[in-house]
């Protein structure tokens, strides 16, 4: 799995030159690795016992569930739910001090996160070194629409090894990017709350119908859940 993901070309992620290159990148990420532990990888031992130890997080469980089977979804929480009650629920008494700090391991842990975080980084090593040496990529960096915010400091941070000078142009790319729709997005914002003013009826809602939701997405690297019409009141 690991050769698999960290051979995805980087430039594909960066062609279609839509949204956060990112975010595609974390959800191609994500569907491959979904797509494997509920195919072939799932009866593998290896993995069902990294899936048993780690389990899933809530936008992980959704995943597997829309991309596997029923049945293979099934037997992946088969073993889960019993390695849970083996900690959570031992037969033995066991004292609380031993059995809190196993709950409290569990609150937080997803197999695909972890994973994902391991193979992002390679990635973005990948990403930084063909963006100091290949001119080519570096304008279709820069030809990105924007840089979401989480992904812009996970960027920033990649970055850090490469020389003083190429820090500074690297930031200046980058900083551009998520700065410069930042800066429009704000405004956009702001003309979406005008247009509830009685002074701006009839007004031109221009770019700001959508502004809720793109600035969620941009503050968040997700699509948010739930829409409503620029003009529809609160439920």
């Amino acid at each position: 799995m690991r050769e698999d993901l960290c051979s995805i070309p980087i430039h594909d992620v960066f062609l279609p030159k839509d949204g956060c290159p990112f975010c595609r990148m974390r959800d191609m990420l994500e569907d491959r690795m979904a797509t494997y532990i509920t195919g072939a990888a799932m009866m593998e031992p290896d993995v069902r016992e990294e899936t048993n130890r780690l389990g899933f997080c809530e936008e992980h469980f959704n995943q597997i569930l829309a991309r596997g089977s029923r049945l293979s979804v099934a037997l992946i929480l088969e073993s889960l739910l019993a390695e849970i009650r083996s900690e959570a629920f031992p037969k033995k008494a066991a004292p609380l001090k031993k059995v809190l700090p196993t709950l409290a391991r569990r609150k937080d842990s997803c197999f695909i996160c972890e994973n994902l975080e391991k193979n992002t980084a390679h990635l973005l090593e990948t990403m930084v070194d063909l963006w100091q040496k290949d001119p080519e990529f570096r304008t279709l960096y820069q030809e990105q629409e924007y840089i979401c915010f989480p992904h812009y400091l996970q960027v920033l941070e990649a970055a850090k090894g490469l020389p003083k000078k190429s820090v500074s142009l690297f930031y200046e790319d980058t900083t551009a990017l998520a700065g410069k729709y930042l800066a429009a997005l704000n405004e956009d914002v702001t003309h979406f709350c005008r247009m509830f003013d009685y002074r701006s009826t009839g007004s031109d809602w221009g770019n700001s119908k959508d502004a809720i939701e793109r600035s969620i997405r941009f503050l968040t690297s997700r699509e948010p859940q739930d829409r409503q019409k620029a003009d529809e009141k609160n439920r």
